[in-house]
């Protein structure tokens, strides 16, 4: 990472201000009707997220800043809650077993992956490095309480944890770029394969039916949501800190509690009358604090890092084209549409922090979907990695 000092832009504040400044520049152009083209060919969350990326490598702003965390902390948790409100649980659930399927496919391509990159580049890196592998497929396949929870059950050397935290990010996060590209082709794909959109289709309209039952935003709804947002993220992050971990390695870390509680509590609130403040933009408040969240995720994205471990990147690039293969494959077998390849490689790679950016790219009313299917790529995430773990353990132990 650059150096905090030697940024252009290092003040925390400053930082958030950059980042906001130019998340605003890039929607501000994305409505003009000169650049309508180009924004449909490349959605403007793509450069939300590499602009920062770019800022942090010419050393704008820093690689590492105390407001990244704060970022990464709490604005997750509020666009959580207020994505949370406006779910429609019942219509999530028609979209039937081919989400669920398609995350698992995620899941395999991910072990399978993990499996080919090591036989590939496993020579080429430093001894027990199939350990930093086994932690990487903790990250890409339930998050960073995964990795933890891997590196710690094989033995992970703290030399090799620098490497794998830096492909995790520059090619994880790569991966999401990607991505969000692809949701402009998305028609077309769908087309080709004749998929089997429909059940996507109905839940998007139902969804954004309701959030088309809009009301003009006022000063008081504005801060309720405001409000809202905050308190539950803070109240979730201090029960979260109180609550013990979970696991000999942890599997349930603190921030983990607090995602739970933020998560569980914001389907609850959609039971109720707080869910109204959706119809006054609960959602769009949510998107917001995301999209700041993505540019501090991409500002920590330093590209410098990748010339460092030349062997561990480029076995991420392979790692994650098995990964992209077998998902694709999945999708011509069950002809699923390309936003449900996008959101489960989300739901695996980057968890609750991406799975809804991408899906709210992709259908903008469907974000809690992302949500949900990370939350299912949580569930699922100790018992993959575990398998990648123990196979790489019977290839280079």
């Amino acid at each position: 990472m650059n150096d905090t000092a030697n940024a252009l832009i290092s003040q925390p504040m400053a930082v958030l201000g950059y980042i906001a400044a130019v998340a605003a520049g890039i929607f501000f152009l994305s409505t003009l009707p000169r650049f309508k083209r180009f924004f449909d060919l490349t959605p403007p969350v793509i450069y939300a997220y590499f602009v920062p990326t770019i800022s942090a490598a010419v050393g704008i702003i820093p690689g590492s800043s105390p407001v990244y965390e704060w970022m990464t902390r709490y604005l997750l948790l509020v666009a959580l809650v207020l994505l949370m409100l406006s779910v429609d649980l019942k219509s999530i659930l028609r979209l039937g077993p081919m989400a669920l399927f398609m995350v698992v496919m995620g899941s395999v391509g991910i072990v399978a992956g993990a499996v080919i990159s090591f036989l590939v580049f496993g020579a080429f890196l430093p001894e027990e490095s199939w350990k930093a592998f086994a932690a990487l497929s903790g990250s890409w396949i339930g998050g960073t309480a995964n990795m933890v929870a891997i590196a710690e059950s094989v033995g992970t050397p703290d030399a090799l944890m620098g490497p794998i935290i830096v492909i995790d990010t520059v090619v994880g996060y790569g991966w999401m770029g990607v991505l969000l590209f692809l949701s402009a082709w998305q028609h077309r794909f769908d087309r080709t394969l004749n998929a089997h959109t429909e059940k996507v289709e109905e839940t998007n309209r139902r969804l954004a039916d309701i959030a088309g039952h809009r009301h003009p935003l006022t000063t008081p709804t504005a801060v309720m949501i405001v409000g809202i947002g905050f308190a539950s993220a803070v109240l979730a992050a201090v029960i979260g800190d109180a609550l013990p971990t979970l696991g000999d390695p942890t599997i349930i870390s603190h921030t983990t509690w607090a995602v739970l509680i933020v998560v569980t509590g914001g389907l609850a609130l959609s039971f109720t009358p707080v869910s109204r403040l959706e119809e006054y933009g609960a959602s769009n408040f949510g998107y917001t604090a995301l999209y700041l969240l993505l540019g501090a995720i991409g500002a920590q994205a330093n590209l410098r890092a990748v010339l460092e471990a030349p062997a561990f990147f480029f076995a991420g690039v392979l790692w994650i084209a098995v990964h992209a293969v077998v998902l694709f494959t999945a999708a011509w077998l069950i002809r699923a549409p390309l936003f449900f390849v996008a959101t489960s490689s989300m739901a695996n790679i980057g968890g609750v922090a991406s799975a809804p950016v991408v899906a709210g790219v992709y259908h903008r009313a469907m974000a809690p979907v992302g949500l949900l299917m990370a939350v299912a790529g949580y569930v699922l995430g100790i018992y993959g990695a575990l398998l990648a773990a123990w196979l790489l353990g019977a290839i280079g132990g």
